[in-house]
C-alpha cells in the first residue's frame, strides 16, 4: 500500500521542500484555514491547536495523536507560502494575511 504524498515548505528553511502524507497534511490545512482569523491579533499556537483538533478526522488522528506535529508542519508551510503570518509578540500569534 502506498500513501499519497505532497511537498511542503518550511519558512525556517527557504527553498527546501519536504515530502509528507497528503491526507494528513490536507486535513490539518483545511481545519487551520477554517478557524484562522483574518489579521492580527490572531491565535496563539495553544489556541490554534485547541480549535483545530475538533475538525480533524478521527480516522487520521485517533484521539488527536500526532496532531501537534502536523499543525506545526502546516503552520510553517503556510507561512512559507505567504498564506498566514506570525506576530512579533510573546506568545507567538498566527493569523491569515
Amino acid at each position: 500500500m502506498t500513501r499519497d504524498m505532497t511537498s511542503v515548505e518550511n519558512v525556517l528553511r527557504p527553498g527546501k521542500t519536504y515530502r509528507v502524507d497528503a491526507g494528513k497534511n490536507g486535513a490539518v490545512e483545511a481545519a487551520m484555514l477554517k478557524i484562522m482569523p483574518d489579521g492580527p491579533p490572531g491565535l496563539t499556537v495553544a489556541e490554534l491547536k485547541a480549535r483545530v483538533l475538533p475538525h480533524l478526522p478521527e480516522t487520521l488522528f485517533p484521539g488527536g495523536a500526532t496532531a501537534g506535529w502536523w499543525i506545526k508542519s502546516v503552520q510553517l508551510d503556510l507561512e512559507a507560502r505567504g498564506v498566514i503570518a506570525r506576530t512579533k509578540t510573546s506568545p507567538l500569534r498566527l493569523h491569515r494575511i
